[in-house]
């Protein structure tokens, strides 16, 4: 941060009644993304670039899109997946400031999602839970089995399409990532910024031929205790259930 008495009061002043920020008061700023577990296995994801874009137009997404419940059992490929994720938290470019750039929107370019995966139907996939790693696009696998789809399933107030998905997306707010900047404020711009991630999925879900379902409605701390969060520095904001359409 510039040793400037000037830029700190703008930063501090910012909104009225606001406490001055962590940054503001010289504070380190948080990292840009979580690492990846410790021991994890690490699965490389396949680049944008060696999958053929889709052929669906920005405009025909749009007019197309619609929220659906119900899947075929088509599995996705570890392609598609590695599309869906790259369309909804892709790092594009890590600035010397630093922050990340990405294809999503974000308040000051904070990004304060982690995105963790429920995966029940991807080729190449055991059944279980995962976080991306985005800044190295590889998926921590950290744990296999049914178990948690059940777990999940019932923290989400037994919508049963979690259990149909081929995949849910689960996104965890890393809270001091954007209170940092932003104070008490960051809480609402955490909200805008997961509209921005979960528009995204539908968008390029309906460009793979899937159906996406948005979720909101879960117990928090049943859920946050399913994902290892403490429900204060960590914790879940937004779900969303996807898999290929039914015919």
């Amino acid at each position: 941060m510039p040793n400037n008495p000037g830029h700190t009061f703008m930063i501090a002043t910012r909104y009225e009644n606001m406490e001055p920020t962590g940054e503001a008061r010289g504070l380190p700023q948080p990292p840009l993304a979580l690492p990846a577990p410790e021991g994890a296995p690490l699965i490389p994801l396949p680049g944008i670039g060696e999958m053929e874009p889709p052929a669906l137009s920005l405009h025909q997404a749009i007019a197309n899109r619609r929220t659906g419940r119900r899947y075929s059992e088509q599995p996705l490929s570890l392609s598609e997946l590695a599309y869906l994720l790259w369309a909804t938290q892709g790092v594009q470019q890590i600035t010397t400031r630093p922050t990340t750039l990405r294809t999503v929107p974000s308040a000051g370019s904070r990004h304060a999602f982690e995105t963790y995966l429920l995966v029940n139907r991807v080729e190449g996939l055991e059944p279980g839970l995962y976080r991306y790693v985005a800044l190295t696009h590889e998926l921590a696998q950290l744990q296999t089995g049914p178990e948690k789809a059940e777990e999940i399933t019932a923290a989400c107030r037994n919508q049963k399409q979690i259990l149909n998905s081929a995949v849910t997306f689960l996104w965890a707010a890393e809270v001091e990532r954007m209170t940092w900047r932003y104070g008490d404020r960051g809480y609402r711009y955490l909200h805008l910024d997961a509209g921005h991630i979960c528009q995204n999925l539908y968008l390029a879900g309906e460009a793979l031929d899937c159906r996406c379902c948005a979720i909101a409605a879960f117990d928090d701390k049943a859920l946050n205790d399913a994902l290892g969060l403490d429900g204060e520095a960590r914790f879940v904001t937004y779900v969303a259930t996807l898999g290929k359409k039914v015919e």
